[in-house]
C-alpha cells in the first residue's frame, strides 16, 4: 500500500549542469499539482546537515511563482555542491585539521523533523551512489541522473550531456579560425573524468584530427606522425581534443589537487600533451581548457526537455510509490530502473561503438594507432 505523501524535498548535488533548473521546474509543478508541499535542500544536503550557515534555515519552499521561468537558466536555484557527501562529512577540528564523519543517521532524522516524506534527489553517479545508502536506511527518494560527462549507466544520455557537447563544438570550431591562420596545433581540454563521451562527440563534430579519451591509453607518437603527414601535405595547423581524465601508455591521470570531502581535481592533461607535441613536432602548441564554461549557460532544447521529462517522471514514480529508483531515458519513454543497478559500473565509451568506429574511419587518431591514410583532406 502506498503511504501518503504531503511534502517533498529536491536536492541537486555534484557539479552544476544546464537542464537542473527544468528538473526543478518540472517537478515542483507536478508535485504542486498533486496537492504536495515542495521544498529545495541548499546545496546538496548541507541546507540540512549545516543549517545555521544560511539565513533561511537550508530550505527554500519551491512554490509555483518561485520556479516560474527558471526551464531557460543554467546551473541550479537551489545551490548544489560535491561536497556534502552525508557518508563522508567532511569537519573542521580545531586544530585545523578536518576529519569525515558519517552523519547519514542525523540527516535521516532532519527529514523526519521537517515532516519531508520523500526525495528527489538529482546527480551524478556520486549521488546516486548516497542515494542508495540512504534509500537502503529507510528514506524514501527518487534519483534522477545528471552529469555533463554522460556517464551514468542505464540511461541513453543524461541531461546537461547535450548542451556541453554543442558548446565544445561551438569552441573547437572557432579555433579552427585561429589554428589555421597561425598555423599551430592546439590541444583542447574538455571535461571526461572516466569517460570521453564529450571529447570524442565534440571531436567528431568539429572534425578535430585526433582525439585522446580515458579508456584509450594514449601515445603521442601516433599523433606526432599525424600532425607531420598533414604538414607534408601542406596543412600546418591540427587540433587534438583531450578528455582530462585521458592518460598515456603505462602512466596516471594528471591530477591538479585535492580539497576535504572531494575526489581528486584532474587537469593539466591538455598542457602536457601540448608541451609534448611542440617538442616532437616542432610546431607551436598551445593549449585551451573549456573546464567549467561546459556547465555553464543555458541549456539546449534537448537538455530542457530531458530535465523537464525527469522531474515528471520523478514525482510520478513516488506517486507510485516506488522508492530507491532512477528515472532513466529509454526511447521514446522514461523508465525506472533500480539505484543499485544504476550505479554498479559506469558508462564508458565502448571500443567497438559506432561512433569511435566512424571517427577512425575518418582519419581522427586516437594515440593507439600510427595513421595509415593522409588526413588533409580535414
Amino acid at each position: 500500500m502506498r503511504s501518503r505523501i504531503e511534502r517533498i524535498a529536491v536536492s541537486t548535488g555534484g557539479g552544476d549542469a544546464p537542464g537542473l533548473n527544468a528538473v526543478i521546474n518540472a517537478a515542483t509543478l507536478a508535485a504542486r499539482n498533486r496537492g504536495w508541499e515542495v521544498v529545495g535542500i541548499r546545496d546538496g544536503f548541507n541546507g540540512l546537515l549545516t543549517p545555521e550557515d544560511y539565513p533561511d534555515g537550508g530550505l527554500i519552499e519551491l512554490t509555483r511563482d518561485r520556479v516560474r521561468g527558471i526551464i531557460h537558466q543554467g546551473g541550479t536555484i537551489i545551490g548544489t555542491t560535491n561536497r556534502g557527501n552525508p557518508t563522508a562529512f567532511p569537519v573542521h577540528r580545531p586544530d585545523g585539521t578536518w576529519v569525515e564523519v558519517d552523519r547519514t543517521r542525523e540527516l535521516i532524522d532532519r527529514f523526519a523533523e521537517h515532516r519531508i516524506d520523500a526525495l528527489i534527489l538529482v546527480g551524478g553517479d556520486g549521488s546516486m551512489s548516497i542515494g542508495q545508502h540512504l534509500h537502503d536506511a529507510g528514506l524514501r527518494l527518487v534519483g534522477v541522473p545528471k552529469t555533463i560527462d554522460n556517464d551514468l549507466d542505464k540511461t541513453v544520455s543524461t541531461f546537461g550531456f547535450d548542451t556541453a557537447v554543442d558548446f565544445a563544438s561551438q569552441c573547437i570550431d572557432r579555433l579552427f579560425t585561429t589554428a589555421t591562420s597561425h598555423g599551430r596545433i592546439i590541444v583542447v581540454e574538455v571535461m571526461g573524468r572516466y569517460a570521453g563521451w564529450i571529447a570524442l562527440n565534440a571531436g567528431m563534430a568539429s572534425g578535430v584530427h585526433a582525439i585522446l579519451i580515458p579508456e584509450i591509453p594514449f601515445g603521442l607518437d601516433p599523433v606526432a606522425a599525424l600532425i607531420a603527414d598533414r604538414e607534408r601535405h601542406g596543412a600546418k595547423f591540427s587540433i587534438v581534443c583531450v578528455a582530462e581524465g585521458a592518460r598515456p601508455v603505462g602512466g596516471e591521470v594528471s591530477i591538479v589537487g585535492r580539497s576535504p570531502g572531494q575526489a581528486e581535481r584532474l587537469g593539466g592533461i591538455g598542457a602536457k600533451v601540448a608541451a609534448a607535441l611542440e617538442e616532437m613536432t616542432g610546431r607551436e602548441a598551445r593549449t585551451v581548457v573549456l573546464g567549467h564554461l561546459l556547465r555553464g549557460g543555458s541549456p539546449t532544447s534537448f537538455d530542457r526537455l530531458l530535465g523537464l521529462r525527469f522531474g515528471g517522471a520523478a514525482v510520478r514514480a513516488l506517486d507510485e510509490g516506488r522508492s530507491g529508483v532512477m528515472v532513466a531515458l529509454d526511447p521514446p519513454t522514461v523508465d525506472y530502473v533500480p539505484l543499485a543497478e544504476a550505479t554498479r559500473r559506469q558508462k564508458t565509451v565502448p571500443l567497438d561503438c559506432d561512433s569511435l568506429l566512424t571517427a577512425r574511419d575518418m582519419g581522427i587518431n586516437f594515440g593507439d594507432e600510427m595513421p595509415v591514410h593522409s588526413t588533409i583532406g580535414r
